[in-house]
């Protein structure tokens, strides 16, 4: 199993990074909501422990099985649709002995998992025509059982995952432009839609979401999260309240942050540990990006580059979007800070997602493949 390995490629780096993030969050989390402490170190413990065994079986073991990913992927987002519990108008999670699980977040690593080897097998037609259809049928049927949750917001981060994907296997500029000539008049289309009432395609409270974003002085209701998730970050100033600060001006004391230990825990950061904490969880989250983009250069095969990349995509997307949310230069979504934000199944699928990319930059020295694709 360790044969040609070297202790050196192994990235002890990347896991200190990984596990000093996952701590600030469970530091956030304490001083957002105390109660959900104990899971989350649960998780994170399990998480570390998964990462690490993942990392040490070579990849291609796991990639063997990548139909049996894609259909357990498929069983668990359709459980869903029969048997989820409904909460905030969303119906995303089933419960597991009193745990709650969220198969939208292990879709995500699910999904990558079975598409780097769905490429690798089939990487010389990946320009075809045929190949393409293949793919997007292939993607359409999770991403339509998540959007139907519904889930918007999760279901534009793994499409845009998937798009990662697909440049890194090699697709042809000529029909990258062409898809993005198509897609923005679309996009356009389908926003100037949903806009209107009375539309059916998504729900009303995304539809109000969207226009609290544009008009938040005509939708002051709807954009009171944002509003005071803004507030909370301005008033941290350079160096913040304090940690776990008792202050009367805190709008976290004050119940005026909703959902701070999960989608809006970046707003406690910046009340309590000011701009310098701000940047400093941001440093962390772009080391962990800027390497999954490292080692993919090093992958000794193309399923190696897609998985590594497609975490460093996934990782920085979601960290935009989720900071973006919180000031408010982005609609509403409800997606976590990567190994920050509450949650354990987001938690311990990012943590098992990382497993592989750290497996692929200790097995990166050891054997080598023609690698085909984009060079990054």
């Amino acid at each position: 199993m360790f044969k040609n390995l070297h202790i050196k490629d192994y990235d002890f780096k990347l896991i200190f990074v990984i596990i000093a993030i996952n701590t600030l969050g469970i530091l956030a989390i304490n001083s957002a909501n105390p109660s959900n402490v104990p899971k989350q170190i649960v998780g994170s413990i399990f998480g570390l422990f998964l990462m690490v065994l993942v990392s040490l079986f070579d990849y291609s073991l796991f990639l063997k099985f990548y139909w049996l990913w894609y259909f357990v992927d498929f069983a668990l987002l359709l459980l869903v649709e029969f048997a989820g519990k409904n909460a905030g108008g969303a119906q995303r999670w089933f419960e597991i002995a009193g745990i709650r699980f969220q198969p939208s977040e292990t879709a995500k690593i699910l999904l990558i998992i079975f598409f780097a080897q769905f490429i690798m097998k089939y990487r010389e037609k990946v320009n075809t025509f045929r190949f393409l259809i293949s793919f997007m049928l292939l993607a359409a049927v999770p991403l339509f059982l998540i959007f139907s949750q519904p889930d918007m917001s999760t279901t534009i981060v793994i499409t845009v995952t998937i798009c990662s994907i697909l440049l890194v296997a090699g697709l042809s500029w000529k029909i990258i432009i062409g898809a993005f000539a198509v897609f923005i008049p679309s996009l356009i289309i389908f926003l100037s839609i949903v806009l209107k009432e009375g539309q059916d395609l998504i729900n009303s409270y995304q539809r109000k979401r969207i226009l609290s974003f544009i008009y938040p002085e005509k939708y002051v209701d709807d954009a009171y999260q944002q509003t005071n998730s803004v507030i909370a970050i301005g008033s941290g100033q350079v160096w913040g309240k304090g940690y776990n600060t008792n202050v009367i001006s805190s709008l976290k004391n004050g119940n005026f942050i909703i959902a701070p230990d999960t989608d809006f825990i970046f707003s406690v950061i910046g009340e309590e540990l000011g701009f310098m904490g701000c940047i400093f969880v941001i440093f962390l989250l772009f080391f962990i990006v800027f390497e999954c983009f490292l080692i993919a250069r090093r992958a000794r095969d193309i399923a190696g580059r897609v998985i590594a990349c497609a975490m460093g995509t996934l990782i920085g997307i979601q960290t935009f979007f989720n900071i973006g949310v919180t000031t408010f230069i982005l609609p509403n979504t409800g997606l976590p800070l990567p190994f920050v934000s509450y949650g354990l199944t987001s938690l311990v699928s990012l943590y098992i997602g990382m497993g592989f990319v750290i497996n692929i930059r200790f097995r990166s020295g050891a054997g080598s493949e023609r690698k085909e694709g984009i060079q990054l």
